[in-house]
């Protein structure tokens, strides 16, 4: 039990990955019209350090918010310096235990005409802005869940190695939600079929992301490095939101400019599909199956085609009878060469 403890304390360290003000700002422009009169709920996020409860406590009042509930969990290595509070006397260093926060109301205290981050601190230390200490602050802590129920949206960078289990449970409880991941959870088991569904869908932004890390993050040979007042970053490049919320980017058509010819696009070995390396390759006139890289789920349009697979390699019967099983090999092949995970789909 003390190595599972330990071990799960490692991954959660390298699980803190803290998101931009801007990179939330850039994808949540695009949802506004979502937000009044709802319960925002970001349950991985300490006020702290979380740029997700600073999002919407400033913007509480544009967004016509019910309320804001914010948890986080015990021990969190990072401690933000914008909105430091304190959960007893000014004099002790700030105490890293779970806790949430729920607000419902954001007043221009300082009279200077907008809420800002001085009426962010206040709203932090009055008593109409509920805190409470959690026992864990875990999101699949019954505490937790109670909160996820009176929730309408979930908005969050929910920990990386836990994402299967995260979005299974905003499915379970039927909730709206825009959360953060990587586009290799497009063919996980848990994310596909909902994407097959159009239950789920990505976001606008996808790509390169640079996170703030905590202290104890070990450095890395690429995609990492130290600012000028010594805090360390790091840097994703296959970041997409997953959200059920409705944008218009989602319907946004992709520009079909190629015609299918059996010379550009051979079909698989092992699969009755036509491989089409580029997204910007996908042929007008083919009406047949197509196998496309994981990165065209940022460009899907629903009215466009249908996603009717992916290759076995991400999961057993993921390609609806497109595999000959009897080849032996789950990746798909061409001429023999093995290609990257496929996803498959049908012009409508």
């Amino acid at each position: 039990m003390a190595n599972k403890n330990l071990n799960a304390a490692k991954t959660a360290k390298k699980d803190e990955f803290y998101t931009q003000l801007s990179d939330i700002e850039r994808e949540l422009q695009h949802y506004w019209k979502h937000f009044r009169g709802k319960t925002v709920l970001c349950n991985c996020d300490d006020p702290y350090e979380s740029n997700f409860f600073k999002y919407f406590a400033l913007r509480f009042n544009q967004l016509g918010l019910k309320k804001l509930i914010c948890t986080c969990y015990n021990g969190s290595p990072m401690q933000g310096n914008e909105l430091v509070f304190r959960f007893d006397d000014a004099d002790s260093e700030p105490q890293k235990v779970a806790y949430k926060m729920e607000v419902t109301e954001v007043k221009d205290m300082n009279g200077d005409g907008a809420v800002d981050l001085s009426d962010v601190r206040y709203l932090l230390m009055n008593d109409k802005n509920v805190m409470s200490i959690l026992q864990t602050g875990d999101f699949r802590s019954p505490e937790c869940v109670a909160l996820l129920k009176e929730a309408d949206i979930v908005v969050t960078n929910p920990p990386f190695s836990l994402f299967k289990e995260y979005i299974a449970q905003l499915i379970t409880y039927n909730k709206k939600f825009l959360v953060l991941g990587n586009q290799n959870n497009v063919t996980y088991k848990e994310v596909f079929p909902l994407l097959m569904e159009n239950k789920v869908w990505l976001g606008y932004k996808s790509g390169d992301m640079a996170f703030k890390v905590p202290d104890s993050y070990q450095p890395r040979e690429t995609r990492f490095w130290q600012d000028k007042d010594g805090q360390k970053w790091r840097s994703l490049g296959n970041v997409c939101w997953f959200t059920n919320l409705e944008h218009k980017k989602r319907y946004e058509e992709i520009d079909l400019v190629c015609h299918y010819s059996d010379e550009e696009y051979p079909k698989y070995d092992n699969y009755d599909a036509i491989e089409v390396s580029k997204i910007t390759d996908i042929p007008m006139d083919y009406q047949g199956a197509m196998g496309v890289p994981i990165t065209f789920m940022d460009k899907y349009c629903p009215v466009q085609f249908d996603i009717i697979g992916a290759s076995e390699s991400e999961g057993k019967g993921f390609s609806n009878g497109l595999w000959n099983s009897e080849s032996g090999i789950a990746q798909p092949l061409v001429k023999g060469n093995k290609k990257y995970k496929r996803v498959f789909i049908k012009r409508k």
